[in-house]
């Protein structure tokens, strides 16, 4: 007699995983190992996600806190798609560092949005999270008395500028877009000469991963988000699926973090990742459910994305190929 598994519906989203900034920062420290040889340093964690970083260690990255740990070397130094503080380039000119800057474009934008309230005599708000890499690279692009950091309704509410109509705000790319919203709109309210940034802060991939799991959510007795403890958009995307109707939600790095006996008895559950989470650990993760189930595999599309960004120029020079990424990829 052979047992019967249990029909499960798996609702996978779209889009999910990497998005157009993380792979470009992933791409430069595989590039930059090809083009100049072991070690390449990279400050901090070029992405947060413990599986890209130890992948990136055996291919021979070697990841440090700050510049000074970096012995002189001609080696270079690569900067994480998170972004940093203007004192970081003008250390690593200081110890004569070659540095790589693999800050996502829209994380730059971002910087340039803050600037420019500057030089038009606007103290700056960042809409963040105190102590993420993000926040405090947005912030080192100023003089600390020219911007103030916000993190939610309730310190916008009591928040006191020397002069209320002289303001202009960015956020962090990664925020819950509809938490974001119930912060910009009690600024606003306050201020009503608050000045917006030329463009949205919040990225569009941020923006989209959030869309289909409030879309997926719907019914889900389970949702799981595959990405890291320490990774901003994946934490909000378990906000996100919980308040978009699915009765319990987590984030998993990976398939053994799955808590098997409470989705025991579930029909729905509900997978994505976090803009962070190489596509390899969600098949893992829809592999370990078709050992367990009987699946149905639904995919719940919102958008289909192309954005790509370019590699740093001095990197374009050096090929790229598929089997290079098949650590985050999965096999070729």
């Amino acid at each position: 007699m052979t047992d019967t598994k249990q029909k499960l519906e798996l609702r996978l989203c779209g889009p999910r995983g990497f998005c157009a900034g993380v792979d470009r920062a992933i791409q430069m420290v595989v590039l930059a190992l090809k083009k100049y040889g072991a070690p390449v340093y990279v400050r901090h964690e070029i992405v947060h996600n413990r599986y890209v970083v130890e992948g990136l260690e055996q291919k021979g990255a070697i990841f440090v806190k700050e510049l000074d740990e970096i012995p002189p070397t001609k080696q270079p130094v690569i900067f994480s798609a998170h972004g940093v503080p203007r004192s970081v380039p003008a250390n690593a000119e200081s110890l004569n560092l070659h540095y790589l800057d693999a800050t996502c474009p829209l994380v730059s934008k971002v910087h340039k949005q803050a600037i420019r309230h500057i030089r038009q005599d606007r103290h700056v708000l960042l809409i963040g999270h105190a102590g993420h890499p993000e926040v405090i690279g947005t912030m080192g692009q100023v003089n600390a008395d020219e911007i103030t950091l916000i993190e939610d309704v309730a310190q916008a509410n009591s928040y006191q500028p020397k002069d209320p109509d002289a303001l202009g705000y960015v956020t962090q790319t990664t925020l819950s877009v509809d938490d974001t919203a119930e912060v910009i709109n009690a600024l606003t309210k306050r201020f009503p000469n608050l000045n917006a940034p030329a463009a949205e802060s919040i990225c569009y991939a941020t923006t989209n991963r959030q869309e289909v799991v409030k879309v997926a959510a719907k019914n889900a007795d389970h949702f799981l988000i595959v990405g890291a403890p320490n990774s901003s958009n994946s934490k909000r995307l378990v906000e996100v699926a919980t308040r978009a109707g699915a009765k319990q939600s987590m984030l998993v790095q990976k398939a053994a973090e799955i808590p098997w006996g409470e989705i025991s008895g579930a029909k729905i559950v509900g997978l994505s990742a976090g803009a962070s989470a190489p596509e390899i650990l969600v098949n893992e993760i829809i592999e370990a459910f078709r050992d367990r189930f009987d699946l149905s595999l639904e995919l719940v599309e919102t958008v289909k994305e192309d954005e790509e960004f370019l590699v740093a120029r001095d990197l374009r020079d050096t090929e790229l190929t598929i089997d290079d990424m098949s650590f985050v990829n999965g096999a070729v």
